[in-house]
């Protein structure tokens, strides 16, 4: 007898009779031994399904759901992009598209994490347990957004040598009380209460619900009206949904603008270095940025202030370039490799200082490898969009 082992299917596809002649389509990311992060091959798979089902006129409800207890999608595929890196380092070329890898996989997660951004039928996340970077990219696109009393959010690219990517610099830059930057610079994570807060989720709903929640989807009489169907799921939804407490990032709410209330980022980075809180919070706050990388919160910053006058669209193709280059001389290899590969956790920043991470050194960051309509995400439309 042959021992064969197969490999699980990276992302799982059903489909499941609903009210009427309406079916549900579902989606589940499944890597639970790596918390479900998203690889080049998940997020193919992903994007031609999404658009498989937005032309079936029998699909009125997409759900994107992660396998296991702990994660929807704890980010993007780091060691994959580190192999990228190194084989892109050991060729010496200066080019950064001829990293494929990551050429290949930015530009498949960003045009996916668009799409979801504009999909006309309703698409129900349910971002349970540990959402971050990559994850967030899936689920903050998603018409209606599920956490649980186990949620936990967070952008932690500073302490990988990125930045928040994924669309971040526009989400972030919608978070009220200036704490998008906040949260950019530090990673702190966001419960239930606090996602909803800052605009990434929309419900919450208890996880010994979900289950539950799902069959009553496959209940629902959908009229196949997009703009109907979406109210459905919305009401079904509250129907569900129970309050969510006020987490830290809304007790200190006040706190918080301040300290990134100032004209410039060094005047908020020491901002938040000499403040004394009395917090869990927020001193884990402050020693991830005392610990991240300047560069990192040096791009997130100008990002941010780049975003605010870009569609999401653009944005994606400005985060494209960026991670790119990141990619390509950036301290994301570093990053990666101190944190998963060597787990020595000291990671060698260059630039070693915010006074080094000058707003000039971002700008080399910035610079595209291609002209005009030759952008690979040159076809993502500004005016499908509709999230805010």
């Amino acid at each position: 007898m042959n021992d064969v082992t197969t490999e699980p299917a990276p992302v799982l596809f059903e489909e499941r009779a609903a009210g009427g002649v309406s079916r549900i389509g579902i989606a589940t990311l499944n890597a639970p031994k790596t918390l479900n992060g998203l690889s080049l091959a998940m997020a193919r798979l992903l994007d031609a399904q999404l658009a498989t089902w937005a032309n079936d006129d029998g699909i009125a409800v997409v759900v994107l759901q992660g396998a296991g207890e702990k994660a929807f999608c704890a980010g993007g595929d780091l060691h994959g992009l580190y192999r990228g890196m190194r084989e892109y380092r050991d060729s010496g070329s200066r080019d950064p598209r001829d990293n494929v890898y990551a050429r290949d996989f930015f530009a498949t997660e960003y045009r996916l994490d668009h799409r979801i951004h504009t999909y006309k039928k309703p698409i129900l996340c349910f971002g349970h347990g540990i959402v971050m970077g990559g994850g967030i990219g899936l689920m903050s696109g998603a018409s209606h957004r599920v956490v649980g009393e186990r949620s936990k959010l967070a952008f932690p690219e500073i302490a990988i040598g990125l930045y928040p990517d994924v669309g971040g610099s526009w989400l972030l830059n919608r978070v009220p009380d200036r704490a998008g930057l906040f949260l950019a610079l530090t990673g702190a994570p966001l419960d239930a209460g606090d996602a909803i807060r800052a605009g990434l989720a929309d419900y919450c709903i208890a996880d010994a619900r979900r289950d539950e929640t799902t069959a009553a989807l496959l209940a629902v009489d959908w009229s196949k009206n997009a703009d109907d169907d979406h109210e459905r799921l919305s009401a079904l939804l509250q129907s569900f949904a129970q309050p969510a407490a006020a987490g830290p990032l809304q007790r200190h709410a006040e706190l918080v603008a301040a300290l990134c209330g100032h004209d410039d980022l060094e005047t908020v980075v020491a901002a938040i270095a000499s403040a004394a809180p009395d917090d869990a919070w927020l001193r884990n706050a402050q020693a991830a940025l005392a610990a991240g990388a300047p560069g990192s919160a040096r791009l997130g910053y100008e990002l941010q202030r780049r975003a605010a006058t870009l569609s999401l669209a653009d944005t994606f193709r400005l985060e494209y370039v960026v991670s790119l280059q990141c990619a390509a001389h950036g301290d994301f290899a570093e990053g990666i490799r101190a944190l998963l590969i060597d787990k020595d956790r000291n990671p060698r920043w260059n630039p070693s200082t915010l006074v080094e991470a000058t707003p000039a050194w971002a700008e080399t960051f910035l610079n595209p490898p291609w002209a005009g309509d030759a952008h690979p995400l040159a076809d993502l439309r500004a005016d499908t969009e509709t999230s805010a």
